[in-house]
Protein backbone atom coordinates (compact mmCIF):
# COMPACT_ATOMS: atom_id res chain seq x y z
CA UNK A 1 0.00 0.00 0.00
CA UNK A 2 1.32 3.62 -1.08
CA UNK A 3 3.00 5.47 2.22
CA UNK A 4 -0.27 7.85 1.32
CA UNK A 5 -3.18 5.31 1.75
CA UNK A 6 -1.41 3.95 4.73
CA UNK A 7 -1.96 7.89 6.38
CA UNK A 8 -5.07 8.20 5.24
CA UNK A 9 -6.41 5.35 6.90
CA UNK A 10 -4.96 6.34 9.82
CA UNK A 11 -6.76 9.43 9.79
CA UNK A 12 -10.04 7.73 8.76
CA UNK A 13 -9.35 5.72 12.27
CA UNK A 14 -8.89 8.09 14.12
CA UNK A 15 -11.93 10.19 13.33
CA UNK A 16 -14.02 7.35 13.40
CA UNK A 17 -16.59 7.53 16.30
CA UNK A 18 -16.08 5.91 19.66
CA UNK A 19 -19.98 4.91 19.36
CA UNK A 20 -19.00 2.41 16.87
CA UNK A 21 -16.98 0.45 18.16
CA UNK A 22 -19.24 0.43 21.54
CA UNK A 23 -22.23 -0.98 19.03
CA UNK A 24 -19.80 -3.54 18.52
CA UNK A 25 -19.10 -4.42 21.75
CA UNK A 26 -22.72 -4.61 22.90
CA UNK A 27 -23.25 -7.01 20.03
CA UNK A 28 -20.68 -9.22 21.32
CA UNK A 29 -21.67 -9.56 24.85
CA UNK A 30 -25.08 -9.99 26.32
CA UNK A 31 -27.15 -7.47 28.02
CA UNK A 32 -27.13 -7.10 31.45
CA UNK A 33 -30.23 -8.26 33.22
CA UNK A 34 -33.22 -5.77 33.71
CA UNK A 35 -33.34 -3.96 37.02
CA UNK A 36 -35.79 -5.81 38.95
CA UNK A 37 -38.50 -3.53 40.38
CA UNK A 38 -37.63 -3.23 44.20
CA UNK A 39 -40.20 -5.08 46.62
CA UNK A 40 -43.28 -3.06 47.77
CA UNK A 41 -42.47 -1.64 51.09
CA UNK A 42 -45.29 -3.08 54.01
CA UNK A 43 -47.77 -0.30 55.16
CA UNK A 44 -47.33 1.97 58.12
CA UNK A 45 -49.03 0.40 61.19
CA UNK A 46 -48.88 0.69 64.80
CA UNK A 47 -45.56 -0.14 66.92
CA UNK A 48 -46.46 -3.69 67.71
CA UNK A 49 -46.57 -4.29 71.71
CA UNK A 50 -44.54 -7.62 70.89
CA UNK A 51 -42.84 -8.12 67.67
CA UNK A 52 -41.70 -11.50 65.95
CA UNK A 53 -42.65 -13.58 69.11
CA UNK A 54 -41.64 -17.14 68.40
CA UNK A 55 -44.39 -20.04 68.74
CA UNK A 56 -42.72 -22.76 66.76
CA UNK A 57 -38.85 -23.88 65.98
CA UNK A 58 -39.37 -25.66 62.69
CA UNK A 59 -39.37 -22.58 60.57
CA UNK A 60 -38.28 -19.02 60.58
CA UNK A 61 -41.85 -17.63 59.48
CA UNK A 62 -43.65 -19.41 62.45
CA UNK A 63 -43.79 -15.86 64.27
CA UNK A 64 -46.34 -13.20 65.03
CA UNK A 65 -47.14 -9.61 65.75
CA UNK A 66 -49.09 -8.55 68.95
CA UNK A 67 -50.68 -5.84 69.73
CA UNK A 68 -52.33 -5.42 73.21
CA UNK A 69 -55.56 -2.90 73.25
CA UNK A 70 -55.55 -0.22 76.28
CA UNK A 71 -58.23 -1.70 78.69
CA UNK A 72 -58.74 -2.50 82.53
CA UNK A 73 -60.38 -5.77 81.78
CA UNK A 74 -59.17 -9.03 79.74
CA UNK A 75 -59.77 -7.89 76.25
CA UNK A 76 -61.03 -10.50 73.13
CA UNK A 77 -58.54 -11.04 70.06
CA UNK A 78 -58.61 -11.04 66.47
CA UNK A 79 -55.89 -13.10 64.54
CA UNK A 80 -55.09 -11.97 61.53
CA UNK A 81 -53.92 -14.23 58.60
CA UNK A 82 -52.62 -13.15 55.79
CA UNK A 83 -53.60 -14.43 52.31
CA UNK A 84 -51.06 -15.67 49.24
CA UNK A 85 -52.40 -19.30 48.17
CA UNK A 86 -50.08 -20.84 51.08
CA UNK A 87 -46.99 -19.62 49.01
CA UNK A 88 -46.11 -15.91 49.96
CA UNK A 89 -47.38 -13.00 51.58
CA UNK A 90 -46.26 -11.99 55.16
CA UNK A 91 -47.81 -10.54 58.71
CA UNK A 92 -46.59 -7.17 57.64
CA UNK A 93 -49.04 -6.60 54.98
CA UNK A 94 -51.32 -5.62 57.59
CA UNK A 95 -51.46 -2.18 57.83
CA UNK A 96 -52.50 0.56 60.30
CA UNK A 97 -56.21 0.37 58.47
CA UNK A 98 -56.46 -3.23 59.44
CA UNK A 99 -55.45 -2.82 62.84
CA UNK A 100 -56.32 0.18 64.55
CA UNK A 101 -60.30 -0.20 64.50
CA UNK A 102 -59.75 -3.38 66.74
CA UNK A 103 -57.20 -1.11 69.39
CA UNK A 104 -60.04 1.19 68.99
CA UNK A 105 -62.83 -1.11 69.94
CA UNK A 106 -60.97 -2.57 72.66
CA UNK A 107 -59.91 -6.25 71.06
CA UNK A 108 -56.37 -6.87 70.72
CA UNK A 109 -54.79 -8.20 67.42
CA UNK A 110 -51.99 -10.93 66.42
CA UNK A 111 -51.10 -11.07 62.75
CA UNK A 112 -49.54 -14.50 62.18
CA UNK A 113 -46.98 -15.79 59.60
CA UNK A 114 -46.51 -19.24 59.24
CA UNK A 115 -44.78 -22.01 56.84
CA UNK A 116 -45.48 -21.91 52.93
CA UNK A 117 -46.27 -24.93 51.14
CA UNK A 118 -42.73 -25.58 49.56
CA UNK A 119 -41.13 -25.57 52.98
CA UNK A 120 -43.80 -28.23 54.19
CA UNK A 121 -43.07 -30.10 51.06
CA UNK A 122 -39.23 -29.79 52.05
CA UNK A 123 -39.77 -30.55 55.46
CA UNK A 124 -41.51 -33.73 54.22
CA UNK A 125 -44.94 -32.62 55.46
CA UNK A 126 -48.08 -34.48 54.61
CA UNK A 127 -50.25 -33.10 53.07
CA UNK A 128 -48.31 -29.49 52.65
CA UNK A 129 -51.62 -27.71 53.95
CA UNK A 130 -51.04 -29.02 57.05
CA UNK A 131 -48.06 -26.66 57.76
CA UNK A 132 -50.01 -23.25 57.64
CA UNK A 133 -53.26 -24.91 58.97
CA UNK A 134 -51.68 -26.25 61.79
CA UNK A 135 -49.47 -23.38 62.42
CA UNK A 136 -52.28 -21.32 62.81
CA UNK A 137 -54.47 -23.67 65.31
CA UNK A 138 -50.38 -22.95 67.34
CA UNK A 139 -49.70 -19.77 67.18
CA UNK A 140 -54.19 -19.43 68.69
CA UNK A 141 -53.06 -21.51 71.24
CA UNK A 142 -50.09 -19.88 72.14
CA UNK A 143 -52.00 -16.64 72.85
CA UNK A 144 -53.92 -18.02 74.68
CA UNK A 145 -51.85 -19.54 76.77
CA UNK A 146 -50.22 -15.52 77.14
CA UNK A 147 -53.62 -14.76 77.74
CA UNK A 148 -52.75 -13.53 82.11
CA UNK A 149 -49.43 -11.57 80.58
CA UNK A 150 -51.07 -9.67 78.10
CA UNK A 151 -54.25 -9.16 79.46
CA UNK A 152 -56.87 -11.28 76.92
CA UNK A 153 -60.36 -12.94 77.43
CA UNK A 154 -59.03 -16.26 75.92
CA UNK A 155 -63.35 -17.21 75.45
CA UNK A 156 -63.59 -14.61 72.88
CA UNK A 157 -61.21 -14.99 69.95
CA UNK A 158 -61.91 -14.52 66.09
CA UNK A 159 -59.74 -14.57 62.99
CA UNK A 160 -59.91 -13.27 59.77
CA UNK A 161 -58.28 -13.34 56.86
CA UNK A 162 -58.21 -12.93 52.62
CA UNK A 163 -58.17 -15.99 50.43
CA UNK A 164 -55.72 -18.48 51.75
CA UNK A 165 -56.36 -16.56 54.94
CA UNK A 166 -59.64 -17.19 54.98
CA UNK A 167 -59.63 -20.75 54.31
CA UNK A 168 -57.21 -21.11 57.38
CA UNK A 169 -59.60 -19.03 59.02
CA UNK A 170 -62.61 -21.22 58.34
CA UNK A 171 -60.99 -24.51 59.00
CA UNK A 172 -60.15 -23.16 62.06
CA UNK A 173 -63.66 -22.28 62.62
CA UNK A 174 -65.19 -25.66 61.57
CA UNK A 175 -62.35 -27.94 62.66
CA UNK A 176 -62.97 -29.78 66.06
CA UNK A 177 -60.61 -28.92 68.95
CA UNK A 178 -57.11 -29.65 68.54
CA UNK A 179 -56.29 -29.22 72.44
CA UNK A 180 -54.72 -32.09 74.17
CA UNK A 181 -55.72 -32.20 77.72
CA UNK A 182 -53.43 -34.46 78.37
CA UNK A 183 -50.32 -33.19 76.94
CA UNK A 184 -46.99 -32.60 79.05
CA UNK A 185 -46.92 -29.00 77.09
CA UNK A 186 -49.13 -26.30 78.29
CA UNK A 187 -49.74 -24.87 74.98
CA UNK A 188 -51.14 -27.99 73.11
CA UNK A 189 -53.83 -28.29 76.11
CA UNK A 190 -55.02 -24.73 74.82
CA UNK A 191 -58.11 -24.72 72.76
CA UNK A 192 -58.15 -23.82 69.02
CA UNK A 193 -62.00 -22.86 69.05
CA UNK A 194 -62.87 -19.44 67.73
CA UNK A 195 -66.09 -17.46 68.54
CA UNK A 196 -66.35 -16.14 64.99
CA UNK A 197 -64.61 -15.30 62.06
CA UNK A 198 -64.70 -12.88 59.55
CA UNK A 199 -63.18 -13.54 55.89
CA UNK A 200 -62.93 -12.31 51.89
CA UNK A 201 -62.54 -14.77 49.49
CA UNK A 202 -62.12 -18.19 51.00
CA UNK A 203 -62.09 -21.33 49.42
CA UNK A 204 -64.18 -23.41 51.09
CA UNK A 205 -63.82 -26.71 49.48
CA UNK A 206 -60.52 -27.92 48.38
CA UNK A 207 -62.35 -31.17 46.61
CA UNK A 208 -61.55 -30.69 42.29
CA UNK A 209 -63.90 -32.86 41.54
CA UNK A 210 -66.85 -30.49 43.65
CA UNK A 211 -64.68 -27.62 42.60
CA UNK A 212 -65.38 -28.18 38.95
CA UNK A 213 -68.80 -29.20 39.66
CA UNK A 214 -69.73 -25.69 41.19
CA UNK A 215 -66.69 -23.64 38.49
CA UNK A 216 -65.82 -25.78 35.48
CA UNK A 217 -62.40 -23.09 34.97
CA UNK A 218 -61.29 -23.66 39.11
CA UNK A 219 -57.92 -24.80 39.16
CA UNK A 220 -57.08 -23.84 43.25
CA UNK A 221 -56.42 -27.21 45.40
CA UNK A 222 -54.04 -29.03 43.83
CA UNK A 223 -50.28 -27.02 45.61
CA UNK A 224 -52.41 -28.07 48.67
CA UNK A 225 -52.14 -31.59 48.39
CA UNK A 226 -48.48 -31.99 47.01
CA UNK A 227 -48.86 -31.67 43.70
CA UNK A 228 -46.69 -28.57 43.53
CA UNK A 229 -43.28 -28.07 41.83
CA UNK A 230 -41.17 -25.25 40.50
CA UNK A 231 -41.78 -24.10 37.61
CA UNK A 232 -45.58 -25.49 36.89
CA UNK A 233 -48.64 -24.16 36.81
CA UNK A 234 -51.79 -24.59 38.68
CA UNK A 235 -53.96 -26.01 36.22
CA UNK A 236 -51.20 -29.04 35.99
CA UNK A 237 -51.57 -28.92 39.71
CA UNK A 238 -55.11 -29.24 39.55
CA UNK A 239 -55.55 -32.14 37.13
CA UNK A 240 -52.85 -34.16 38.95
CA UNK A 241 -55.14 -33.54 42.15
CA UNK A 242 -57.94 -34.57 40.11
CA UNK A 243 -56.66 -37.67 38.90
CA UNK A 244 -55.30 -38.71 42.30
CA UNK A 245 -58.91 -37.38 44.16
CA UNK A 246 -59.32 -40.87 45.33
CA UNK A 247 -55.98 -41.07 46.67
CA UNK A 248 -55.85 -37.99 48.66
CA UNK A 249 -59.63 -37.93 49.48
CA UNK A 250 -59.18 -38.04 53.12
CA UNK A 251 -57.07 -35.05 52.92
CA UNK A 252 -59.38 -33.56 51.15
CA UNK A 253 -62.22 -34.63 54.00
CA UNK A 254 -59.84 -33.09 56.46
CA UNK A 255 -58.86 -29.66 55.09
CA UNK A 256 -61.60 -28.40 53.22
CA UNK A 257 -63.19 -26.24 55.75
CA UNK A 258 -66.92 -27.23 54.23
CA UNK A 259 -66.47 -31.38 55.41
CA UNK A 260 -65.68 -29.57 58.91
CA UNK A 261 -69.21 -28.26 59.65
CA UNK A 262 -70.98 -29.14 62.49
CA UNK A 263 -74.10 -27.73 64.54
CA UNK A 264 -71.76 -25.79 67.23
CA UNK A 265 -69.84 -24.25 64.91
CA UNK A 266 -69.38 -20.11 65.55
CA UNK A 267 -71.20 -17.44 63.45
CA UNK A 268 -69.08 -16.23 60.26
CA UNK A 269 -68.97 -13.34 57.62
CA UNK A 270 -68.25 -13.85 54.01
CA UNK A 271 -67.54 -11.54 51.66
CA UNK A 272 -66.16 -11.40 47.68
CA UNK A 273 -66.20 -7.99 46.88
CA UNK A 274 -64.34 -8.68 43.67
CA UNK A 275 -67.76 -10.92 42.52
CA UNK A 276 -68.01 -9.27 38.81
CA UNK A 277 -70.43 -11.07 37.81
CA UNK A 278 -73.83 -13.05 39.08
CA UNK A 279 -72.45 -16.09 40.80
CA UNK A 280 -73.33 -19.19 38.67
CA UNK A 281 -73.47 -22.70 40.04
CA UNK A 282 -71.57 -24.71 36.80
CA UNK A 283 -70.56 -21.77 35.36
CA UNK A 284 -67.24 -20.46 34.76
CA UNK A 285 -66.68 -17.07 36.42
CA UNK A 286 -64.10 -14.26 36.31
CA UNK A 287 -62.18 -15.27 38.94
CA UNK A 288 -62.78 -19.08 40.39
CA UNK A 289 -60.42 -18.93 43.46
CA UNK A 290 -62.17 -16.33 44.88
CA UNK A 291 -65.87 -16.91 43.65
CA UNK A 292 -68.96 -16.55 45.74
CA UNK A 293 -70.05 -19.75 44.90
CA UNK A 294 -67.78 -20.75 47.81
CA UNK A 295 -69.92 -18.94 49.85
CA UNK A 296 -73.17 -19.99 48.54
CA UNK A 297 -72.18 -23.50 48.65
CA UNK A 298 -71.14 -23.31 52.26
CA UNK A 299 -74.27 -21.72 53.37
CA UNK A 300 -76.39 -24.62 51.76
CA UNK A 301 -74.14 -26.47 54.30
CA UNK A 302 -75.02 -24.82 57.07
CA UNK A 303 -78.26 -24.02 57.13
CA UNK A 304 -80.15 -27.06 57.57
CA UNK A 305 -77.85 -26.55 60.85
CA UNK A 306 -79.06 -23.41 61.82
CA UNK A 307 -75.46 -21.64 61.51
CA UNK A 308 -75.17 -18.09 61.37
CA UNK A 309 -73.17 -17.57 57.77
CA UNK A 310 -73.26 -13.95 56.52
CA UNK A 311 -72.07 -13.56 52.60
CA UNK A 312 -71.68 -9.99 50.87
CA UNK A 313 -70.84 -9.78 47.53
CA UNK A 314 -72.37 -7.17 44.71
CA UNK A 315 -75.64 -7.62 43.86
CA UNK A 316 -76.20 -9.20 47.00
CA UNK A 317 -74.96 -6.66 50.25
CA UNK A 318 -75.30 -7.18 53.76
CA UNK A 319 -76.79 -4.33 55.23
CA UNK A 320 -76.74 -5.51 59.07
CA UNK A 321 -72.76 -6.04 59.35
CA UNK A 322 -71.65 -4.35 56.14
CA UNK A 323 -68.05 -5.78 56.98
CA UNK A 324 -65.55 -8.28 58.22
CA UNK A 325 -64.34 -5.48 60.69
CA UNK A 326 -67.78 -4.59 61.91
CA UNK A 327 -69.04 -8.25 62.25
CA UNK A 328 -66.12 -8.62 63.96
CA UNK A 329 -66.13 -6.17 66.38
CA UNK A 330 -69.89 -7.21 66.96
CA UNK A 331 -69.32 -10.54 67.84
CA UNK A 332 -66.11 -10.75 70.12
CA UNK A 333 -67.58 -7.25 71.85
CA UNK A 334 -71.20 -8.83 72.34
CA UNK A 335 -72.80 -5.85 70.79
Amino acid sequence: MPSSLRLLFASLLLLTPACVFAQDKAKAEPKAAAKQPAAKAPPARPEPTVANYEYGKDSERQKFDFWQAKSDKPTPVVLLIHGGGWMGGDKTGYGTAAIKPYLDAGISVASVNYRFIPQAMEHKVEPPVKAPLHDAARALQTIRSKAKEWNLDKTRVGATGGSAGACTSLWLAFHDDLADPKSSDPIARESTRLTCAAVSGPQTSLDPKELREWMPNANYAGHAFGFWKKGGTRPEEFAAALENREKIMPWIKEYSPIELVSKDDPPIFIENPNQKTPPVVGQEGPDPTHSAIYGIKLIERTEPLGLEVVQTYPGHLDEKYGSVQKFLITKLKGE
